[in-house]
């Protein structure tokens, strides 16, 4: 039996391929570490034979992509001067195989299909972790918090914002209908809850900030682009002020303190100022990616016995750009911008000149909320993560040629012109 190629590669013949991909994919980036290697095979099976069933459509000007391929390949290159090469070589590999399956998504999984993956897979992983979840005691702040089935309060809430905000564009961005609908809702209702239950202010205002933007764009696109243009610009002026405001006059104490926090963030000062510390060891090109934080180095086991990580892995900096800077110097720290800067602003320069966008309305707010979540978390430099999958991706659909997103394929446009003839 001979599947047509289109049925897997075309956006717009592939969507059940392309939701059980994502689905399948984000469930791995959730549990990887309790099912092993096996479920890191599972993710690959899914995206890199497209690369053979049709070569062509992955390869085609695969120039433009060269900006956001520049960070993994600095990761890769770091293992020559690597406090830790066989650490660095590994985990750079890694990345760059990474990125280079959420870039063949981007070619191949259409934006409603990503959005009904991601939904799907999202109320899966939350449901496996209110199944089998625990609830874990934070020395830092003195409080339970429910982690699910991960390991930190902060990846259950990353997944429920993210189940929050893809059940919204749903609704009210692609306005998805029956069954989907129906799925849309369900998934929303359980991530409110699963956030709720994880009391992450990080998640809370990032998704908080991310809808209040989403909105305020769905609404200024009612306007013609020359209104909606000078729009955006006031609503930039504003947001500036805003934040001017809150850090000025005491605002974001007020916010962090109906969470129980204080002004350090739960020592996320104090973990900065190490990073800082740090990175002046290696400013320009750092000490390797991901060689700091290595098992048997001093100031890693100083740090994890600080923050009471006993398990002695999976911490950072709390900081994606202190974290880069630690790791690969300034040299990282702008290939990483790069992407984090460029992709929502492109996204939104469209956004300002086209009467209706929703595949770019959908993928700003995907990098919206990374960006936000930069300053305080690390969510976007490591492999097998959703955060990293989910900006590349929407990197590469603004990299990508615009017919390739909007074009039907040959046959499926010659299908609907002989039903218009007709």
């Amino acid at each position: 039996m001979k599947i047509p190629k289109a049925l897997l590669v075309d956006p717009e013949r592939n969507r059940w391929y392309g939701c059980a991909a994502v689905a399948s994919s984000i469930f791995v980036f959730a549990y990887s570490t309790r099912f092993g290697q096996v479920s890191i095979l599972a993710y690959y099976a899914c995206w890199l034979p497209l690369l053979l069933v049709d070569h062509r459509r992955m390869l085609d000007r695969c120039w433009r992509f060269g900006w956001i391929m520049g960070f993994a390949a600095l990761a890769c290159l770091s293992v020559f001067w690597s406090a830790a090469p066989a650490v660095t070589a590994r985990a750079g590999l890694q990345l760059l195989s990474h990125v280079v399956c959420a870039l063949i998504a981007a070619r191949t999984v259409g934006v409603r299909s990503l959005c009904r993956g991601a939904v799907a897979g999202i109320c899966v992983v939350l449901l496996y972790s209110f199944a089998f979840g625990q609830y874990n005691y934070d020395p830092l702040d003195g409080t339970y918090s429910f982690v699910g089935a991960f390991s930190s309060k902060n990846q259950i809430g990353l997944y429920a914002s993210l189940g929050i905000y893809f059940a919204f564009s749903s609704l009210f961005i692609l306005r998805e209908r029956t069954a989907w609908r129906l799925l849309a809702l369900v998934c929303g209702t359980v991530s409110v809850v699963a956030l709720a239950k994880a009391q992450s202010a990080t998640s809370v205002l990032a998704i908080a900030a991310t809808l209040g933007v989403v909105a305020c764009l769905i609404f200024a696109m009612r306007f013609p682009p020359p209104i909606r243009k000078g729009a955006l610009v006031a609503a930039a002026m504003t947001a500036l002020v805003a934040v001017f405001a809150v850090a000025n006059f005491g605002a974001f104490d007020l916010v962090l303190g109906a969470f129980g926090k204080d002004s350090t963030l739960t020592g996320r000062t104090y973990l900065w100022s190490q990073g800082w510390a740090a990175a002046a060891q290696a400013p320009v090109f750092g000490v390797g990616y991901q060689a700091y934080w290595v098992q048997g180095f001093s100031e890693a086991e100083r740090l994890w016995e600080e923050f009471y990580i006993g398990s002695r892995s999976g911490f950072h900096f709390h900081n994606t750009y202190i974290e880069v800077l630690v790791e690969l110097g300034a040299a990282g720290v702008a290939l990483i911008a790069l992407p984090m800067i460029r992709v929502p602003l492109g996204f939104l320069s469209r956004l300002a000149s086209t009467r209706r966008d929703p595949a770019s309305l959908v993928a700003f707010g995907i990098a919206w909320m990374f960006l936000i979540r930069s300053f305080v978390e690390v969510d976007v430099i490591n492999p097998y993560v959703v955060g990293s999958f989910l900006l590349y991706y929407a990197a590469g659909l603004l990299a990508s040629p615009r017919r390739d997103r909007h074009a039907l394929a040959p046959a499926a446009r010659h299908d609907r012109l002989r039903r218009a003839a007709a």
